[in-house]
């Protein structure tokens, strides 16, 4: 596991990058910068990683789980309902690959807008 810390507008929290494939090449890439999208309670964005589908990529993922989505080459954070969910859990619109999870409340993303500078750097 690798201690990260993502900064969503005004809103800071750690997290932490799995051993996964998909999270190597995250981590090999840090610093990332980019602009947030939002879609229901997700976030994300476009980074510089390219990585496929991996065999345990899902579209049911639970509130603080962080993942790369293969189809928008982008990074996801989730942290409540999506337009795709059929319950109070997240769910993406396409398979992604769990890259790892924030360590806090991620609902405190739910104050960040579209537009909003993204940041996720080492730390801890």
């Amino acid at each position: 596991m690798t201690e990260i810390t993502i900064t969503a507008g005004a809103v800071t929290l750690p997290a932490q990058l799995n051993d996964t494939p998909t999270a190597g090449r995250i981590r090999g890439a840090l610093p990332i910068e980019g602009s947030a999208t939002t879609w229901g309670d997700e976030i994300y964005f476009e980074i510089p990683v390219a990585a496929e589908e991996e065999p345990e990529a899902r579209v049911d993922v639970e509130v603080g789980e962080l993942a790369y989505w293969p189809a928008g080459r982008a990074f996801c954070i989730f942290f409540g309902p999506t337009p795709s969910s059929t319950d109070e859990r997240p769910r993406a619109y396409s398979p992604v690959n769990v890259v790892g999870k924030v360590l806090g409340d991620a609902t405190l993303f739910r104050t960040v807008t579209d537009g909003s500078p993204v940041h996720i750097a080492f730390g801890g």
